[in-house]
């Protein structure tokens, strides 16, 4: 252990020196974590990366918690730290733009272990498995682990979670973050209106029970709150027995040719989990760890059929290099309490392009056209009028948060002052910036104070 603490020492002064870090080597050596706090270059470049490949940035260490409190610990040192530094949380890091990456501050790896065969952490140093609850039909998860690790668990009692993602190798924590949305959500809504209550730790460090009874104020906020306002520790979702199979009573519902109907025969699990069988077999190509310049939007239903001859007919004319979800969405089923944002409709469609750059030598496959296709994308709908919203939105200027969020700013910001007022967390969403940085520097890119 002392050998560990000189190690972590020497490292975290060298980077002082090297790069000029505010951060007291004792802040983080004083911390006294049952998880692991790593400075290994391995571990840091990790964290470094995510799913997207489009921007690295390199933090001074990685906690690997075995708690929360491990990670109330962490953020409540950077609170009361004098100089000052940035904490982000990150799941199985899949982001696309850097949403969960930091410089010059601690990413959390929430997700340090997958029973689904990802181990990264100690076995003995992890945080509590699923916990089943039968009669009240609901499950208790930590805020990392995986929905394939949450299914498992929840198929054993033959339940399961009613709304889900299309690929499961994602945190429970980083999809209620955001939403967590598949072609399911038109039913049961996204994932955050399937959530009956949060464990939270704040940027003040403080670790908050909350729901609609208790800091429902946090609780909302937190849900689609793109991590600025705590760091989810764990979860409290809703469970329905699991779907059986019933393809000849729906296929009695509807009106259609006989001729026509095609049938895979699958067991739940597969189902669900069928994007990951389309992950290994990219992998095996070496398709997966390529840049990934997705788009996600929310498109209003009254204007889609514009969207489909400005953009399908006419930019990408009809040509992808990946795939192109379509999926309807009903308002009703969001909670407008939360911090996601659609649009002002009844109905609503998610518009996913999932397209990957790839070094084939083909033009419209490199990721400098693919992003410029995006842009002309998002200019399209600004000329158009149509008044789509980005779902895991990527925005540089706070302006452009201002717009994004619309009516729902002057909460969002109000939110961030009480839950995070030094905005040390998930700074890679370049929403806020943090008050020590501030307080140093008289412009940036992203601004730092409130509604204007």
């Amino acid at each position: 252990m002392a050998i560990n603490k000189f190690l972590l020492t020497f490292a975290i002064c060298r980077l002082i020196a090297t790069v000029g870090l505010t951060v007291d080597p004792a802040e983080l050596l004083r911390l006294g974590v049952d998880g692991q706090l790593s400075v290994d270059p391995s571990d840091v470049e990790i964290a470094s990366l995510d799913f997207g490949l489009l921007s690295r940035a390199k933090p001074i260490a990685v906690l690997r918690p075995a708690s929360a409190e491990d990670v109330a610990l962490l953020v409540r040192a950077a609170y009361n730290s004098a100089g000052g530094f940035t904490v982000s949380a990150r799941g199985h890091g899949h982001s696309i733009n850097g949403q969960a990456q930091i410089s010059n501050g601690v990413v959390i790896e929430m997700s340090s272990r997958s029973r689904a065969g990802h181990q990264l952490g100690s076995a003995n140093n992890n945080p509590a498995p699923p916990q089943v609850s039968v009669k009240e039909m609901h499950v208790h998860v930590w805020g990392g682990e995986l929905w394939i690790d949450v299914l498992r668990s929840t198929l054993e009692h033959g339940l399961a979670p009613k709304s889900w993602t299309d690929y499961l190798y994602l945190s429970v924590g980083g999809t209620l973050s955001n939403a967590g949305i598949s072609g399911q959500a038109f039913n049961h809504g996204p994932q955050i209106s399937n959530v009956h209550e949060l464990d939270v730790v704040t940027g003040k460090g403080e670790i908050l029970t909350c729901s609609e009874e208790e800091n429902s104020e946090l609780f909302h906020a937190v849900l689609g709150g793109l991590g600025q306002f705590g760091i989810i520790t764990r979860a409290r979702i809703s469970l329905e027995p699991a779907p059986q199979r019933e393809v000849e009573s729906l296929l009695k519902k509807l009106n259609f040719i006989p001729s026509s109907v095609f049938t895979t025969d699958l067991p739940y699990v597969d189902f669900l989990d069928r994007v990951h069988k389309a992950e290994l077999k990219l992998r095996s190509k070496g398709l997966w760890d390529v840049p990934h310049p997705w788009l996600n939007l929310f498109v209003p239903k009254s204007r889609i059929a514009d969207f489909d001859k400005g953009v399908f007919k006419g930019i990408l004319g009809n040509k992808t290099s990946g795939p192109i979800l379509i999926y309807p969405m009903n308002r009703n089923k969001w909670d407008q309490r939360s911090s996601v944002v659609t649009p002002v409709e009844d109905v609503f469609y998610l518009v996913a392009f999932l397209r990957s750059a790839l070094d084939d030598g083909e033009e419209t496959h490199t990721l400098e056209y693919l992003s410029n296709q995006n842009r002309q994308i998002l200019r399209f709908c600004d000329d158009a009028g149509i008044k789509v919203k980005q779902y895991l939105p990527h925005y540089t200027t706070q302006q452009e948060w201002v717009d994004h969020f619309g009516d729902k700013w002057s909460q969002f910001y109000q939110n961030k002052m009480e839950f995070d007022p030094r905005r040390i967390l998930a700074t890679g969403q370049r929403i806020f910036m943090p008050s020590f940085v501030a307080a140093s520097s008289s412009s940036s890119s992203f601004s730092t104070v409130g509604p204007w």
